[in-house]
């Protein structure tokens, strides 16, 4: 092949330039983000053949890109989240386990989010759904960015309701009376009432779980068509509630075979193509979505936790416990992912990139014409030219943080090189039954070679000409990301708690309810409530 002439190097750039631009009315394309909870890789149709429940979501993959190796940032629900809104692993934006309903602090002020960078370039914020990142004071979504803010401020079963839904073990109602006897429950949340936030505000508490996507889904839809109004660009996050229990059965018989997580699923899966549905009329062909999920599915939940697809992690459950959220395992970090822009991201496309959550960040910040914050490092990648289908080419090396099933939180104790996976550490989270796999640490590590064997059965012989090759690689890997997290600028989430902090829109009501009493308000300049919590 012959070498091309400066004028034609030149020429090809500007063409390049052009495809690359972002393009609309005002230059910047609109970014709606679908974070689904808890949901397993197995639970699009579109990636799973005994999914059925996904008609919408399997046509936005067929009218769009599916990404089949793609991870959360994290297995956990607090961690993923900081994650995917700084680009920037927990270990160095310091998120490293979930938030509690009376913590004081949240995701470190001195991190960016992408809400926050987007903002400055001239968007419209909007964040409805699950927020986990702290609620108290300055950490709430409207001082990190969000412009609108409507949902609950972490999981929704960090709270009592009137009609508390399907879980395991099941949960009581919330008491109606301040004399009704406490009931003790593991693992459920009696005393104090689900709140429901517009803004600042505790608009009902306790939250009705029937009526919530509905709510989600209007609320978005008014947040779309508000901003396709005023004609600026607009970055819509919608974290929903859906697969995480408690889950409620949206009719009256579910029709699924799977039951009450397939009705679930299937609401899910509706409130999906209503949001496309505004995109598509609202956003004038200038709108991405990008649509994925926090974790793996909660195993311990039983036939209310979804499907995990082909990743079982083998080796891990012929010694006990889970090997979904929670873990480093396949199960825990593997995520359905489809990203939806027509005549940019192409149709029909299924893409094995190895891709993360990590990078929404940056990918989005480079298609907005904005620049990343400066004095820190990105675990996430601009992943444009995956997107657009000019390359299949995603992330040499991906680090999997410990999230709660062995080892320190936070740390990195596994990682991904091309096929192959490498743990330093392994355990499972509680399964089903009961049972966990304790932790187990790996010197050398175990290596697995996922091309051969995507259900992390059976690790290579470490005496084997190819686990001989590959250790040199990973070790230099490991050490080399080790190295850049410790010379980083790394912060520190504050966990303290107090019981002020807990949101209670009416402490003379039992559970906080808002019955009979004005709506409580956020104070960010005293980070105080104007109620208090009742106990």
């Amino acid at each position: 092949m012959g070498t091309l002439s400066p004028r034609a190097v030149l020429v090809f750039a500007v063409v390049l330039a052009g495809l690359w631009a972002p393009r609309g009315g005002y230059g910047q394309p609109n970014f709606i983000v679908i974070l689904a909870d808890d949901v397993g890789w197995g639970d699009l149709g579109a990636n799973w053949a005994e999914t059925k429940e996904t008609p919408h979501l399997d046509q936005l993959a067929a009218e769009g890109t599916r990404f089949v190796d793609f991870h959360s940032a994290a297995s956990t629900c607090s961690p993923s989240r900081a994650s995917l809104l700084t680009g920037r692993l927990g270990v160095r934006n310091g998120v490293t386990h979930n938030f509690a309903i009376a913590s004081v602090g949240g995701l470190p002020l001195n991190e960016t989010t992408l809400a926050e960078v987007l903002q400055e370039a001239g968007y419209s914020t909007g964040a409805i759904g699950k927020w986990h990142l702290g609620h108290h004071g300055h950490h709430h979504p409207n001082s990190r960015g969000f412009d609108y803010y409507f949902g609950i401020p972490y999981s929704h079963d960090m709270g009592c309701t009137d009609t508390p839904g399907y879980n395991l073990p099941p949960c009581p109602p919330c008491p109606r009376h301040g004399a009704a006897a406490r009931v003790a429950r593991r693992d459920c949340y009696t005393e104090v009432a689900l709140p429901l936030f517009e803004n600042i505000t505790i608009v009902q508490q306790p939250v009705a779980l029937g009526g919530l996507a509905a709510r989600y889904a209007e609320e978005a839809a008014r947040f779309i068509r508000r901003a396709s109004e005023s004609g600026r660009p607009f970055f819509l996050y919608l974290a929903l509630a859906h697969m995480h229990v408690p889950l409620w059965d949206p009719q009256p018989a579910p029709a699924s075979g799977r039951g009450i997580y397939g009705a679930s699923l299937g609401e899910m899966d509706a409130l999906v193509g209503r949001i496309k549905q505004e995109a598509d009329s609202l956003g004038k062909g200038n709108t991405l979505l990008w649509f994925t999920g926090d974790n793996g599915p909660w195993a311990q939940k039983c036939e209310l936790a979804g499907r995990l697809g082909p990743f079982v992690g083998a080796w891990q459950r012929q010694r006990g416990g889970s090997s979904a959220k929670q873990t480093t395992w396949e199960g825990g970090h593997r995520v359905p992912a489809v990203v939806y822009w027509p005549g940019h991201v192409p149709a029909q496309r299924t893409s094995r990139a190895l891709l993360s959550t990590l990078d929404i960040f940056p990918t989005l910040v480079a298609l907005a014409g904005a620049a990343l914050p400066p004095n820190r490092r990105f675990d996430g990648l601009d992943m444009s030219p995956v997107l657009f289908g000019w390359s299949d080419e995603g992330h040499k090396v991906l680090l999997h943080p410990n999230s709660g099933a062995a080892g320190k939180v936070g740390e990195i104790e596994a990682l991904r090189l091309a096929q192959y996976k490498a743990f330093y550490t392994t355990g499972g989270a509680m399964a089903c039954d009961g049972s966990t796999g304790p932790a187990q640490h790996h010197q050398p590590p175990l290596i697995f070679n996922l091309d051969r064997d995507i259900q992390e059965q059976e690790p290579l012989d470490v005496a084997s000409r190819e686990y001989q090759a590959v250790l040199p690689v990973i070790s230099r890997a490991y050490a080399q990301a080790l190295e850049d997290i410790a010379a980083d600028n790394i912060s520190a989430a504050d966990y303290s708690k107090d019981p002020a902090a807990i949101p209670c829109c009416s402490a003379q009501h039992a559970a906080c309810r808002c019955h009979g009493a004005p709506a409580a308000t956020l104070d960010f300049h005293t980070e105080r409530r104007t109620t208090r919590l009742c106990l």
